[in-house]
C-alpha cells in the first residue's frame, strides 16, 4: 500500500468536487484532503472541514471569512480559513498536496490552476478552460515545471486510457494512431431543429437526459458548447491536429471516447455515466480503485447508437475548430463569450437559440494576438466579456 496522498481540490461544492469527496470519502486509507475552496455554498464548506478536517479552506470574500471562522473553528480547530486570489493559489500549491483536482468551473478556474502546475503538483484537470484560455502557455508550463496532467473530463480521461504511453509517461498522437474520436450524447435537444430551440427554457436545457451536472455546464451539453470546449482541450492534451479530432454522437453515453489506430482497431472506453470512474482513476492512477460505481451490464443496456454531430443545429462545434485555426487569444473570448451569454440565458435575458451568436459576434468584434503571459490571457476574456455584455444587451436580449 502506498503511503497517504494529500489531495487539494479546488471548487469543492461543485458536482466534481463532490464526487471527488465521495473517492476520497470512500479511500482514507489512500487519500486525505488538505485544502479545499468554495465559491458559496458556505454551510458545505463548513460540513466537509468537519469531515475532512482540511489545513486550509478558501472562500470567496472577507465577509465570508467574518460569518465562517468560528462554525470552522469549533468543527476543526485546525483548519486556517482565507479567502482571495493568493489564498486560493495557496490552496492550489499546498505543500502537503500530491494531487490537485482542479475543477472551478470557467476562466476563473485558469490561475489557481496554473499555480498548481507551477508547484509541480500532479493536475486533475477538470477545469478544460484552463486549456481553451491558454493552452499552450498552460503545457509550456507543465514541461517547464515538471507537473503532471491528467484529464478528468470523462471523454479525455477516456483518451487518456486508449492512447499507448510515451516517454516521460505521455499519452499523445503518436505513429500508428490514426484520430481521436470525441464521443457526445447530444444533450436534451439532439433531435430538435434549429428553429424549435428558440423557446427552450432555461429549466429544460438543465434536465440533461443522462448526466447529472451543474447548471453552466448543462446548458453547455445542450448546446454542445462542451463538446466543442472539448474539441480544443484535446488538441493541447493529446498533441492532436484538429483534423484528426472528431466528434460522434453517442446518446447512451457508455462509451466515453474512443482512438482510432492506422490497423483499423478501435480502441473505447466504456463505462456507467459517473464521473467518480474518471475521479478514481486518476487519483490512484496507475493503480486501480473501487469507484463505487454500480458495474457496466451491457444486456441490460442491449443497444449502443452513434450519428454524425449537425454542426447547423449546433454551431458551438464549427466555431470550435474556427478558434483552432486562429488560435492565440480567441480560446478566450470564445470562452467568456460563452459564459457570459449562459448566465444571460440562464438569468432570462437571451433566448437559448442567440447563445451561438452572441459568441460569433464577439469572436468578429476582437481581433486575437498571441498568448505569451497569464495577464494576456485574464485580459482577453475580460474584453470579453465586456464586449459579449454590450453585444447581448443591444442586439440579442429577450
Amino acid at each position: 500500500m502506498s503511503a497517504v496522498r494529500g489531495v487539494a481540490l479546488l471548487g469543492a461544492t461543485g458536482s466534481i468536487g463532490r464526487s471527488t469527496l465521495s473517492v476520497i470519502r470512500q479511500h482514507p486509507e489512500r487519500f486525505r484532503l488538505v485544502s479545499a475552496t468554495a465559491h458559496g455554498r458556505s454551510a458545505e464548506l463548513v460540513d466537509i472541514c468537519a469531515e475532512f478536517q482540511p489545513d486550509l479552506a478558501v472562500c470567496r470574500t472577507a465577509d465570508e471569512v467574518a460569518a465562517l471562522e468560528p462554525q470552522i473553528r469549533a468543527v476543526s480547530p485546525g483548519t486556517q480559513l482565507a479567502q482571495g486570489p493568493e489564498a486560493l493559489a495557496a490552496a492550489a500549491s499546498h505543500p502537503a498536496a500530491e494531487s490537485v483536482m482542479a475543477a472551478i468551473v470557467g476562466g476563473a478556474g485558469l490561475a489557481p490552476t496554473l499555480a498548481a502546475v507551477r508547484a509541480g503538483k500532479r493536475v486533475l484537470l477538470a477545469n478544460k478552460e484552463s486549456l481553451v484560455l491558454a493552452g499552450g502557455l498552460f503545457i509550456d508550463a507543465v514541461r517547464t515545471h515538471g507537473a503532471e496532467l491528467l484529464p478528468i473530463d470523462s471523454e479525455h480521461n477516456a483518451i487518456f486510457q486508449c492512447l499507448p504511453t510515451l516517454a516521460g509517461g505521455r499519452r499523445a498522437l503518436a505513429p500508428g494512431v490514426r484520430s481521436i474520436l470525441l464521443t457526445g450524447s447530444g444533450g436534451p435537444f439532439r433531435t430538435r431543429s434549429r428553429a424549435q430551440l428558440s423557446a427552450v427554457t432555461p429549466d429544460e436545457a438543465c434536465a440533461h437526459p443522462v448526466w447529472s451536472m451543474g447548471r453552466k455546464i448543462s446548458v453547455d451539453s445542450a448546446t454542445m458548447m462542451n463538446k466543442a470546449l472539448e474539441i480544443i482541450e484535446a488538441r493541447w492534451l493529446f498533441e492532436a491536429p484538429p483534423d484528426r479530432i472528431r466528434v460522434v454522437i453517442h446518446p447512451q453515453s457508455v462509451i466515453h471516447s474512443m482512438v482510432e489506430y492506422d490497423d483499423g482497431s478501435v480502441i473505447a472506453q466504456m463505462g456507467q455515466p459517473d464521473m467518480r470512474t474518471p475521479i478514481a482513476h486518476a487519483l490512484a492512477h496507475p493503480d486501480r480503485i473501487d469507484a463505487g460505481v454500480k458495474r457496466l451490464d451491457l444486456a441490460a443496456i442491449g443497444t449502443l447508437g452513434f450519428g454524425e454531430p449537425d454542426f447547423e443545429r449546433f454551431p458551438a462545434l464549427r466555431l470550435a475548430y474556427e478558434v483552432l485555426a486562429v488560435g492565440g487569444t480567441a480560446g478566450a473570448v470564445f470562452n467568456a463569450a460563452n459564459e457570459v451569454a449562459v448566465a444571460g440565458f440562464l438569468e432570462g435575458r437571451l433566448r437559448f437559440d442567440a447563445i451561438e451568436s452572441v459568441i460569433e459576434s464577439v469572436l468578429q468584434a476582437i481581433a486575437p494576438e498571441p498568448v505569451t503571459t497569464l495577464e494576456g490571457a485574464l485580459d482577453a476574456d475580460r474584453r470579453a466579456r465586456h464586449e459579449a455584455a454590450r453585444v447581448m444587451a443591444e442586439r440579442f436580449a429577450s
